[in-house]
């Protein structure tokens, strides 16, 4: 006797987390009908009319019965289109042999049975493959080998739903996607480092500027706070848009985790090793930036800048309650959404980039140009960012109207100093860049010889730094040793440290 399918598998996100959903179906004779249980919200509800045309389509009589499809647990709230396809094939197979009755399957379908992808599908494999040692998926193939890139999965990509069909009653090795490849990959102590050398903008256009790009350099290799100061029209901007094209490479894990969080928010992209960029304007309203919602709290700005940069271009102009719930993020890297129902985390390891004028005007610092503001004006625009924002910030640039078409350095040359500073890094078996390293592996790495430490224990008590200052001088100096490829933190490496905090 031939076993028939009965349910099938598939995951729904709670709570910023995937819970696994059994999904059931029964035939029992009674007035035509196809209903759908489980706590289900309205696109599950609406698929019955999608399952329906996609089975027609490829010549499925449904039976003069009623069709009931569960799913369980049934207090958990359900929702997404990617229950489709899996709801489909057990209503075409109930009464047919399945070799693959343990795998998750997921998939949107169109009204010819096409199979699709949705942005929700992506978060919740990576979730579930942190919770169980090994999975087989069935999803759309156009996913297919971003899917197979996380571990404890195979997946098994189809394009309709007939050649679902097809699959699971053949062998399972006839739809066997190769891994995905990257061309420029870096292995360094038996690990994977993926990175992009496509330099759509470049630093080659910012004239002059040598401090500033030596910063952005040092900024890159550590993932260091940094803000820049100048008149209007210096290149603040510019400079930081051209900080993501010369960033360090990134692990495969890494590129998972930030591709996930942009699906989440509803922003499906490709699998790509170029970290992401993000730039709300200032008018941007806390929760857009933090992330929130009343039903289901949605990560905002600084969850999807995760592994990459978030700028803040007019940095005073964001509003003061912005400005202060900034602390949190860059000082945990993480940040913790609290609703009644729910509490989401999600992590914030990104580089803070910020850019602003020195007075209201923006003609302070000009040599040609006269600064139209006053005293008061000029202390009131300084005070819209608060001292422990300000001490959050590793690297202060202040910078001037130099346009020396001679002086030139390219993003190429920059990320060779990057990369090689990587390497470096990762060879001293070190897991995060240095600006995120806790203080006590900070202290493991750092290395400063005897009057290196000196330097920074005159510089800590002359100008009363904090704690937390001097911590991050010590994390720049590393950094700048790691550039110079030295093992120790010398003097020249603390006294340039010190010459990038803000006076």
């Amino acid at each position: 006797m031939r076993k028939t399918i009965k349910k099938f598998l598939c995951a729904t996100l709670a709570d910023n987390r995937a819970l696994r959903v059994d999904v059931e179906s029964a035939f029992v004779r009674a007035l035509p009908g196809f209903s759908i249980v489980g706590m289900t919200n309205q696109s599950i509800q609406e698929s019955r009319e999608r399952i329906k045309s996609a089975l027609t389509y490829i010549k499925y009589k449904f039976p003069a019965q009623k069709i009931t499809v569960s799913m369980s647990p049934s207090d958990l709230k359900k929702e997404g289109s990617h229950f489709d396809l899996g709801i489909a094939l057990l209503l075409y197979t109930q009464k047919e042999s399945f070799t693959c009755k343990d795998f998750y399957i997921f998939g949107e379908l169109g009204l010819d049975g096409d199979v699709r992808s949705t942005t929700s599908i992506f978060p919740i494999l990576l979730s579930l493959a942190s919770q169980e040692k090994s999975l087989k998926v069935i999803v759309p193939k156009r996913i297919v080998k971003k899917i197979n890139q996380i571990p404890n999965i195979e997946a098994f990509g189809v394009e309709s739903l007939s050649e679902a069909i097809e699959f699971i009653k053949s062998d399972i090795k006839s739809l066997h996607v190769e891994d995905f490849s990257y061309k420029n990959m870096i292995e360094i102590e038996n690990k994977k480092y993926f990175y992009e050398k496509d330099f759509e903008l470049d630093f080659d256009d910012v004239k002059g500027q040598n401090r500033v790009k030596r910063a952005m350099v040092i900024s890159a290799v550590g993932m260091h706070n940094i803000l820049l100061e100048g008149s209007p029209g210096c290149g603040k901007s510019m400079s930081i848009k051209r900080l993501r094209h010369i960033m360090p490479p990134m692990s495969m894990q890494e590129m998972l985790q930030s591709n996930a969080y942009s699906c989440m928010s509803g922003e499906e992209e490709e699998l790509s090793a170029k970290r992401a960029f993000r730039s709300p304007h200032h008018s941007s309203s806390k929760p857009s930036i933090f992330g929130g919602g009343s039903a289901k709290a949605m990560a905002g700005e600084s969850a999807l800048a995760h592994n990459g940069i978030l700028f803040f271009d007019e940095f005073p102009h964001f509003s003061k309650s912005v400005l202060e719930a900034l602390r949190e993020p860059l000082e945990d890297n993480q940040i913790l959404i609290s609703r009644v129902n729910s509490k989401i985390k999600y992590e914030t390891k990104f580089l803070f980039a910020a850019a602003q004028n020195p007075c209201p005007c923006g003609n302070l610092l000009s040599p040609s140009k006269e600064c139209r503001c006053n005293e008061l004006e000029i202390k009131r625009y300084k005070n819209r960012v608060s001292e422990p924002l300000m001490d959050r910030i590793d690297i202060y640039v202040q910078m001037s109207e130099d346009y020396d078409s001679k002086s030139q350095m390219s993003s190429s040359e920059m990320f060779d100093e990057v990369l090689k500073a990587f390497v470096f890094q990762k060879k001293r078996g070190q897991r995060e860049l240095n600006a995120k390293l806790s203080e006590k592996k900070l202290e493991e790495v750092s290395n400063l010889d005897e009057e290196a430490r000196t330097i920074l224990e005159k510089a800590s008590t002359q100008f009363g730094l904090s704690h937390r200052s001097v911590r991050k001088i010590e994390s720049i100096a590393r950094t700048i040793a790691d550039i110079d490829e030295s093992k120790k933190v010398k003097k020249e490496h603390i006294l340039e440290a010190l010459s990038f905090r803000r006076r």
